[in-house]
């Protein structure tokens, strides 16, 4: 995996755990309903999308620390040993 693809998955996990968290608002607050069955269902639901933001914040770290790290990606060679092959 290059480190262009792990700093793309880096921002995409970033931006889906940061709209992660306006979803689990947002679906609290309109899948509210008049009976309390409705209101536990929509809190339970908004937890459950809500907790997916640790993971994929924890995920966006990882990508980022691999990009910097390029040659600790598991089946990246480093560019320099690739072109000394080439000669």
């Amino acid at each position: 995996m290059s480190p262009q693809i792990c700093r793309f998955l880096s921002n995409l996990c970033f931006q889906l755990g940061v709209l992660s968290i306006g979803a689990s608002i947002a679906i609290w607050w309109f899948n509210r309903g008049d009976s309390p069955e409705d209101n536990a269902h929509a809190e339970r639901f908004g937890i459950f999308v809500g907790l997916w933001a640790p993971t994929l914040l924890i995920m966006s770290n990882r990508f980022d620390r691999f990009a910097d790290k390029a040659e600790a990606v598991p089946g990246l060679r480093p560019e320099h040993l690739e072109e000394n092959q080439k000669d």
